[in-house]
């Protein structure tokens, strides 16, 4: 609605019906010469507040609430009353409420969102509607620009699986991420749950349950009502974005592998959550003055996240270090529910998206095997001497302090990343390995943990590897780019900058990445270096020279004020 350039906008709603939409409402911020010209004079009390003031009374109003699910939903709430005063809101107290309508929290809201449903919030498709698939696309986007659609199948959400169509939730959660950080235009964006059925039997079993109560649908009828929602994106809106969230780890890669030709395609999970970590990782090879391909990386938990991380970190190598695929793909050793990811596993334990990671069992010749033939993490550890420690397996306390001391007997500053989420599931706690390191460890998790204390008496902060720190930038740099498709290159570019913005590179007892509350700042640094990059390589569908690309951003990004209505019920905004 409002941006930093365009303070001016007619509509033509009135009276209850600009008062309940949320993207014109203003409650009561609405001037007095606005109430006149909209009807609202008897409908709102008298006094006029600023921005300023509502935000306030809706932080009290907040704070009222203690256990964090009733914060969510009084969040969810206000959002659905004023688009202004939510994000208005958001911006104020940026660290304290991310978790709160984002992750941990909305995970808890989604696993109970048929009990707490009150409406509806975004674009609902499901598989036995599928022929009427393009009327309700059209009717739920006509007279829209939209330049964004966040899409999820619901099979994978937030480390608690399956959640049939509460995915929406993630949808929407994942869209408030791109309008709060990124700047995207909350009109511009929908969110949207494929609704293909559930093997959550809890959902199954419940008779309150809202989605479509049967077993997921998959193979070639999966595939064609996926592609069935693609076509109408290319037909309908081909210079949009498509934000791929939580598919299971069976299409995600595949499907991001499949559309990334043919439209501007992203998932989060595969690179979003490699693109956040190769940004810690390049500041963590910072603070040790080595390279990327000096590293040798123990990967733990090999799904969508753990593949995406090695990949991206696989990418950034062959990129910065200018080393080529083969050589770079030596320096991982991925371990999955079968142990290493080794030769003699056989071909029906190694999914195909690994074969490039397979390790020779020459390599392990004498290590310890269980009676299954399969090599655990600390023989791993053990044999390969790594330098740095990735967990994306949700195995709580799977970094034992015999595997984080055995590790930092053989690195003078071992690189941890215990990344699984919510915190409850983390590899290891930080203050513990930073203990077993004698504090030397170099540290990055997926969800916030407090400072640890080093045996200096200095406190390190832990750096927090939260994807929202870097996919609002790169999907902002290759939206308002008009990129044909968001490239390798594109990535590691914002990736790069996210990693220059590192405080560990001016004091290396710093953390390594810059903190979540500047991260509105850091994710318009990266969007600048994703549309330099886009227009370097030609990609883009804009016509800018790279030296404005700074000053376009600004003007183009969308921000939580107020504009001035004028009432036009021919042309305005808002007519049906």
């Amino acid at each position: 609605m409002a941006t930093a350039t365009h303070r001016v906008v007619r509509v033509a709603l009135r009276g209850d019906s600009i008062l309940t939409h949320p993207r014109f409402n203003k409650g009561t911020a609405f001037t007095h010469s606005e109430r006149k010209a909209f009807g609202l004079t008897g409908r709102l009390p008298h006094r006029v507040n600023t921005l300023d003031e509502q935000c306030a009374r809706a932080y009290d109003q907040l704070c009222e609430r203690e256990e964090p699910l009733r914060k969510n939903t009084f969040m969810q709430s206000l959002k659905d009353q004023n688009w202004t005063l939510y994000y208005g809101l958001l911006s104020k107290h940026v660290k304290e409420l991310i978790p709160i309508i984002y992750t941990p929290t909305q995970g808890d809201a989604i696993a109970n969102y048929s009990h707490l449903f009150r409406r509806s919030e975004g674009l609902y498709l499901s598989f036995p509607e599928q022929d009427e698939m393009e009327v309700d696309f059209l009717e739920f986007t006509k007279g829209r620009d939209i330049q964004l659609f966040v899409i999820t199948d619901s099979e994978a959400i937030l480390g608690i699986g399956d959640q049939g169509v509460g995915g929406i939730g993630i949808a929407t959660a994942k869209s408030a991420i791109y309008t709060l950080l990124g700047g995207m235009d909350p009109s511009k964006t929908v969110p949207v749950v494929l609704d293909v059925g559930t093997d959550n039997k809890r959902l199954l079993e419940d008779d309150l349950y809202v989605g479509w109560s049967n077993h997921r649908v998959r193979g070639k009828a999966y595939d064609r009502f996926v592609d069935q929602f693609m076509q109408l994106v290319r037909k309908h809106y081909p210079h949009s974005l498509v934000h791929f969230e939580d598919f299971g780890v069976g299409n995600a890669q595949r499907l991001l592998d499949h559309y990334r030709p043919k439209h501007s395609v992203f998932n989060d999970d595969v690179q979003g959550t490699g693109a956040v970590t190769l940004a810690a990782m390049m500041s963590a090879v910072g603070v040790t003055k080595t390279k990327l391909s000096d590293q040798r990386y123990v990967v733990y938990g090999a799904g969508t996240a753990g593949l995406g991380i090695t990949k991206q970190l696989r990418d950034g190598i062959m990129a910065i270090d200018r080393i080529s695929r083969e050589e770079a793909n030596k320096r991982f050793f991925l371990l999955d529910r079968h142990g290493l990811v080794k030769e003699s596993l056989g071909p029906s334990n190694i999914r195909e998206s690994l074969r490039e990671f397979v390790r020779p069992d020459a390599e392990w010749a004498g290590v310890p095997t269980d009676a299954q033939g399969e090599i655990g993490l600390l023989d791993v550890v053990k044999h390969v001497k790594p330098t740095a420690l990735v967990g994306c397996s949700t195995h709580a306390g799977a970094f034992s302090e015999e595997i984080v001391r055995t590790m930092a007997a053989g690195t003078d500053r071992p690189i941890i990343f215990p990344l699984s989420n919510p915190s409850r599931l983390v590899e290891v706690e930080p203050r513990l390995a930073n203990d077993w390191t004698d504090g030397r460890a170099l540290l990055a998790t997926g969800s916030p943990f407090p400072p640890c204390k080093n045996p200096n008496g200095k406190m390190y902060d832990v750096a927090e590897c939260n994807n929202a720190l870097i996919y609002p930038g790169l999907g902002y740099g290759a939206m308002v780019t008009q990129a044909r498709t968001l490239s390798d290159t594109m990535i590691i570019a914002g990736a790069r900058r996210l990693a220059s913005l590192s405080p560990a590179l001016k004091d290396p007892d710093n953390a390594l990445l810059p903190d979540f509350s500047e991260a509105r700042k850091i994710n318009t640094e990266v969007a600048i270096a994703v549309a330099e990059q886009a227009i370097a390589e030609g990609s883009a569908g804009v016509d800018w020279d790279r030296e404005e690309v700074r000053e376009r951003i600004a003007e183009k990004q969308w921000i939580p004020e107020y504009p001035d209505f004028i009432f036009d019920p021919v042309h305005g905004e808002g007519r049906l």
